[in-house]
């Protein structure tokens, strides 16, 4: 199995710059060897856009944040055909969408056609513009924000494009010891720059050791019940009276087969991340809440109980069978 310790080395080098968002830096790893999206939700200043710009100085690879605005078109992420005088004829600019990391900041402020814009980009990693098709680098991540207070001025997002996020992330408050430690990193920080200004990081992980990590992880070994307790699950928002009669009627719409196999990328990523050679229920039941978070549609009568889609979550893994 390829080792795993470069990555460990990386996820130390964020740990070292993120206090009290484990869960959130755990994530991006899993997003990276995923080859996945990640949509992060959480109030400002949880250190979203800080955890992918620091993912980016110890990763080989560029990083740009595109803010969303409703004034925002889809040529100005994808890019556009440009006249050139001299040539007399058109060439391509490319959007901020050719780099590696990606942040869409506040996705939800931008009309239907720009979130759609992304689409392309985000499933095939690449985009048309004027019916020629241009490839993306690689890697290619995009990890886009929401504000979950502030709902003026916003979107909702279109289904077919919150399914082809690989995980939907929420971040909450740090506890009492960690907001210390943010305090004391400030001082430090702020200090340092006074003192040395800003210095360009060396990559931690090189673009050639990603794509052997993500071998390893593809190649994890995965036993057949496993495999069968993962489509139960999945299999289980579609049909959840089969599988219990207080589920009946509480799911509208279940997960699609991209959750069957974003579930099994992120549960062998977890499990690779964990040093071990093997994919266990408990990596499926770790990451299950994240994939399926955003792709379950749930039932008036759900909200009328006051159940969300985390509690629904619940239930299915307490009455679907764990080998």
């Amino acid at each position: 199995m390829e080792d795993n310790s470069t990555f460990n080395k990386l996820r130390d080098y964020m740990r070292g710059h993120i206090v009290g968002q484990e869960t959130l830096i755990n994530r991006l790893m899993i997003a990276l060897l995923a080859d996945g999206h990640l949509l992060v939700e959480g109030a400002p200043g949880l250190a979203k856009t800080r955890s992918i710009r620091i993912l980016s100085e110890g990763l080989e690879g560029d990083f740009h944040r595109i803010q969303f605005t409703p004034d925002l078109l889809p040529a100005d992420i994808t890019g556009t055909e440009v006249f050139n005088m001299e040539e007399s004829s058109f060439r391509f600019q490319a959007g901020p969408l050719f780099h590696n990391l990606i942040l869409a900041d506040e996705i939800n402020r931008a009309p239907a056609k720009v979130q759609s814009a992304l689409l392309e980009a985000m499933a095939e990693h690449q985009v048309t513009v004027a019916g020629t098709t241009h490839l993306l680098p690689e890697p290619f991540l995009v990890m886009a924000t929401q504000n979950p207070i502030e709902q003026d001025g916003t979107y909702h997002l279109p289904e077919a494009q919150l399914d082809r996020f690989l995980m939907h992330v929420t971040v909450g408050y740090p506890e009492l010891s960690a907001e210390q430690a943010i305090l004391q990193l400030g001082r430090r920080e702020a200090m340092h720059r006074l003192v040395v200004g800003k210095k360009k990081q060396q990559p931690v992980l090189t673009r050639k050791a990603l794509k052997k990590a993500k071998k390893a992880v593809l190649s994890l070994h995965m036993a057949d019940n496993v495999e069968n307790y993962l489509l139960q699950l999945v299999m289980a928002t579609r049909q959840a009276q089969h599988y219990s009669e207080s589920l009946a009627g509480v799911i509208l719409y279940g997960a699609s087969p991209r959750a069957t196999l974003a579930l099994d990328r992120c549960a062998r990523a977890h499990a690779w991340l964990d040093g071990k050679d093997y994919v266990g229920p408990e990596d499926v039941q770790s990451v299950v809440h994240d994939v399926l978070r955003h792709r379950l549609i749930l039932a008036f009568e759900a909200s009328a109980e006051g159940l969300n889609v985390d509690a629904v979550v619940d239930q299915l893994l307490a009455v679907v069978a764990v080998p």
